[in-house]
Parts: structure tokens; sequence; C-alpha cells
């Protein structure tokens, strides 16, 4: 085990609250026993927005587990000694910014938090910043001045340093015993000021939860995954970069920041393709060490009979929904974004709806992902759900159905319904998983851990994702995660199947693990001319959607010959996935992964 590391600073746009997947990795690592037990001192410095009211709600919900000491946004002066507070206004002067410290609840475990608000901060220091960082890491400020995340995040960077130094936290510690962590672009800033302020005092750690050009480049092109993961397959073999395939990205500014992550102390990845896609980067990656820390799980005994009163009361939904009593309920918890690739749970339904007609058996897949941040007012829901039987019928006039939602709607899950014989898909764009917020169809003592204990098959075949934790989130409860083969999770699940096959105690339950299904929609069929990376720049929609149409038939024949038609084969269902969730768990990702780094980065 590593030795006890007294200072762990966070950079991170989730410090003060959960927004959205980092803020999730965030509360696995920061409430493990693991990491509590070796990090003396951990601290999570980032942006407060004063100026958006529900930001400021969330915030200071009870639910965060937010307790402040200080804020001069809040008034609250008393929570710190004198002597602090004195220091703390001589910031908030200097940078003419607002200060929040406090402390923040993560499971059991509490850790301090830095916030700062820059919505009119003095101009003179952050425009010395940007000349310094310009100087030394060739980054120019007035070319990105026109990106609000980028003044923003450049804005507190130093405020943010200046509190750490009023706190005093570094003092009779030696540089390898005070990491700063920058978790994704958005860190790198309040690194640059370490480094900057302090040059050789910080040992500095950047922490990819995605590579920001990878995702521009797999989004922003009809080809999507296909197209991309086999250019840099191919770019590999032929020693090329990415800009020297797809040209130059400096206009992008988490491009040019990202590029910047060389100069700290040591990198880590959340996933395998995360790690090939920043030595894609470039020569001063491809010779880095890259440390794969993998996003973990949490884990929660469930019993038999749990997991089929929640897949009664689903069974009892869906029968109230489309009017009948399904075998089998499959479920789709995400965004709704491009990225989720939504429409690939279509095409594998497509053929599994002929396999289950074939045996005379049902299904329905429950799609629950909305384009409304907090969802539709659930007396809306009830009126809809009562005029036109929302949420199997929608309308794209009144407010229900909006943005990308009306075409995943429209020209997929509509002409699937009318086609199909032998399963359906409801989409729930809701925010929740409540009746209250879904509708008086919905069974009363539904919650959302039902959705999640109850499914038989968990979908996430993303185009782009650096790990996907939702996606293997129902393991635990003995779903089968159906996922694509660019999901992150795909090697983390690898890794806990090759643990388990050397486990006696599962006496080779797992030589071909039944909770696990990987869609591949990235490699092309050998008979398709793909010799260069100049080959793979020309795979367009029409031979994404070829390769799709294909291999999501190979996705579906293995979920049915693993589709649970038994409770005896449930329970071996629940048996193996809470084994490969126990070892794909938090603990074991601080445990085995995360700490080791860490040491390799003071060292």
């Amino acid at each position: 085990m590593p030795r006890t590391i007294p200072l762990v600073i966070h950079a991170t746009h989730e410090a003060g609250h959960k927004i959205g997947g980092i803020g999730a990795v965030l509360a696995g690592l920061l409430g493990s026993r693991a990491y509590n037990e070796q990090v003396q001192r951990s601290i999570l410095v980032g942006p407060m927005f004063g100026q958006d009211p529900l930001q400021m709600e969330r915030m200071v919900h009870p639910s965060n587990g937010l307790t402040i000491h200080y804020s001069s946004l809040h008034g609250i002066f008393d929570g710190v000694e004198e002597s602090l507070r004195a220091r703390l206004q001589e910031v908030e002067r200097t940078f003419q910014v607002g200060v929040l410290y406090g402390v923040r609840r993560f499971g059991e475990h509490a850790h301090e938090v830095v916030l700062v608000d820059a919505t009119q901060p003095n101009p003179e220091p952050i425009h010395r910043f940007h000349y310094h960082v310009w100087e030394h890491y060739g980054i120019d400020s007035e070319r990105y001045s026109g990106f609000h995340e980028y003044n923003l995040y450049f804005a507190i960077a130093q405020p943010l340093f200046a509190v750490l130094k009023a706190l005093e936290v570094d003092q009779g510690l030696e540089p390898e015993d005070r990491l700063v962590i920058a978790h994704e672009w958005l860190g790198m800033p309040v690194v640059f000021a370490a480094q900057l302020n302090e040059p050789g005092r910080w040992r500095t750690v950047f922490y990819a939860h995605e590579v920001a050009t990878a995702r521009l480049l797999v989004e922003g092109h009809p080809g999507h995954d296909t197209r991309f993961y086999n250019a840099l397959s191919k770019a590999r073999e032929w020693h090329l970069s990415l800009e020297d395939l797809f040209g130059d990205q400096s206009a992008f500014f988490k491009h040019a920041i990202v590029q910047q992550a060389v100069r700290c102390d040591h990198i880590l990845a959340v996933g395998d393709l995360v790690v090939e896609e920043l030595r894609f980067l470039g020569p001063d990656f491809r010779h880095r060490r890259i440390d794969r820390v993998y996003n973990g799980l949490p884990v929660q005994e469930i019993s038999l009979e749990e997991k089929l009163h929640s897949r009664r009361l689903l069974q009892q939904y869906a029968r109230n929904l489309v009017g009948y009593r399904p075998d089998h309920i499959f479920t789709h918890v995400a965004r709704m974004v491009l990225s989720k690739g939504l429409w690939r749970d279509i095409r594998v339904m497509e053929h599994l709806d002929g396999m289950l007609a074939h045996v005379g058996r049902t299904a329905v897949l429950f799609v629950l992902s909305t384009a409304v941040p907090g969802g539709r007012r659930p007396e809306w829901v009830h009126a809809w759900e009562a005029q036109y039987g929302w949420p199997v019928g929608h309308r794209a006039d009144n407010g229900d159905l909006q943005g990308p939602e009306v075409d995943f709607f429209f020209n997929g899950v509509e002409p699937f319904n009318r086609r199909a014989r032998n399963s359906r898909i409801v989409f729930v764009n809701q925010f929740g998983w409540e009746p209250e917020r879904c509708g008086r169809r919905m069974p009363p003592e539904m919650t959302f851990l039902d959705l999640r204990r109850g499914s038989d098959v968990e979908f996430g075949q993303s185009i782009y994702e650096p790990f996907g934790i939702a996606q293997v989130e129902p393991l635990n409860f003995g779903a089968i995660s159906c996922v694509s083969n660019v999901c992150g999770c795909v090697g983390f699940m690898e890794e806990a199947i090759q643990a388990l096959r050397q486990d006696p105690a599962w006496h080779g339950r797992f030589q071909n693990p039944p909770n696990r299904v990987v869609a591949d929609y990235v490699t092309v069929p050998a008979t398709y001319p793909l010799h260069s990376p100049w080959d793979a720049l020309a795979i367009d929609q029409g031979v994404r959607d070829w390769i799709e149409h294909r291999n999501s038939g190979q996705a579906a024949q293995q979920l049915f010959q693993r589709l649970p038609t038994d409770t005896q084969t449930l329970q071996e269902r629940l048996e193996t996935g809470e084994a490969m969730a126990r070892r794909m768990s938090w603990e074991v990702v601080v445990r085995e992964h995360l700490l080791p780094s860490l040491e390799r980065a003071r060292h």
C-alpha cells in the first residue's frame, strides 16, 4: 500500500455540487474508505456561480452536504478565526471576487471546499496571468476571449491558488506531499497557477475524463466512432498524430489546454481508449506514461425477492402503458445527447423483436432521457397522460417533445412501435422516475431504484463514452450490460472478468460472461477497403449505417441467448453481476489504480 499522502487539491468545475459525470467520480473517490485512509487532507477548488439562482440553490440544498464556514455572498463570516477571515477578505479585495470556504460531505467523509465567484473580477491580475500563460505554455488567451468557459476558469485560477495560500495548506510540506489534480481541462488553469507562482513546489496531475478533441471529431462527423477509431488505429500504424490526419485543431481552446497536460508530473485516464486518444494528440503524449484509473461502481446487496419485486412493478407499469405484461424489461438511462447513440437501441430491438416473436416472448424497453434540465412540470405530464397517453404517445407542439427528443421519437421510436410484433419502446422524457413526475399509470410505490433493480438489460451503445458508469450500474442488480466497444467500462469489465476467472469459488462461470454484451460498431468487414488512415476518413454515415445494421444483429443474438427465462437464471445473473460489480467498486479503483498512480506522481 502506498504511504499516506498529506494533501491533495482537486481542481474541478463540480467542486461545489454534482453537475454530471465528474461529480459522480468525486463522490466515488472521496467517499471511499481506501481514499480516506491514505489521503490526510483533500480540498476541492472550483467556481461559484453567484449570478445563477438555480446553481446557488443546488449548492446549498441539504442533499448536497455543504456546510459554509465563510462566504461573502452568503454573509457568513463567523465559521473561521479572525486572522483567516482577514486573509480571505484580502484575496477578495485583490481579485474583486467572492470567496466561499466550507466542508462538503461525501458519504461518511467530509472534505474542504474552496469556491470563487468571478462575476466582476479585477481585470489587471487576469491579464497578467494570461500573459504568463502565453509566455510559458503558448496559449493565446486573446484568441479564445470570446468563450465564456475559457474566461471563467482562467479568471478563478489565481484567486483559488491565493485562497489555498491564505489557508496555509502547504505549510511544512515537501513538494511531493502536495498534489494538485486537474480534473479535465477546466482544472488546468489552477495547475498553471501553481506551476507559475511556485515552480517545482507542487506535484501536478492531469486526470483525463475524456479527450475533448476526440469527442468533437466523433460527434462532428456522421461517420462517428466507426470513422474516428478506425482512423486512430491506422494512424498509429503510420506513426501519424491527430493533427497530421485531421488538420490543425488549435482554434478549439480545449484542445490547446489539454495539449499542455504533458507539463504535468503525471497523467491519468478513465479508460483504455482515452489513453489512446491522448497518445494520438502527438509525440509528447506518445512517450509519456499514462495510467488507467477507471471509474468505479457503487455496490449494494440485493436479494432475488427484491429484484423480482422491482421487476413486477416495471412489468405492471408496462402493462398499464402498452396493454401486455412483458416477459423481459430493458432499460436505458442516459442524457439526451448525440454521444449516447440512442438510435442503436432501436437497431438492436429490430433484431430482437423477431427473435422474441419466434419463441412467443415479449419485451418493453424503457428509455429514460430528457433534453429539458430538471424535466417537465408534473401537472403537465399528468395532463398529457390523460389527453394522449404520454409517455407512449408524444406531441411536439405543446412543450412535450423538445430539441433532439423530436427526432428520436418521430424518426425512431414511433416507427419501430408501429412495426414491432412482440416488443415496444416507451420513451419517458422526464427527469425522475416516480408517480408524481411520471403519471398515474405508474405504480404508486415505484422509485428510481426499481428501474435499476428490475431491469434484465441496460443499454449503453454510445458513439463516445470515456467510461460509462450508468451503463454498468445495473450489473450490481443482475442486469446484462449491453455497451458499445468504445465505452471505457469495457476494459474494466474485462479486468474484473479476468480476476473472477482465476477465483476457484466461481468454478468457470466467467468463461463466457453472462452479464456483458459488447456491440462492435467500429470493426469493418474484411471486404471493406481499409488500408490507410485516409481510407478510414472516407467512412461516412452510409458505411456506419451498414455496419450498425449488420453488427446490431450480432449484439441482439448474444442478448437473446443470455436473457433470463426463469428464477434460477435470474438468481445466477444476480450472483455473477454482483461479483463483477464488487470487482469494479470504487474501493478497488482507489486501492488498485488511483493510489499507486498518485504515488508515482509524487516521485
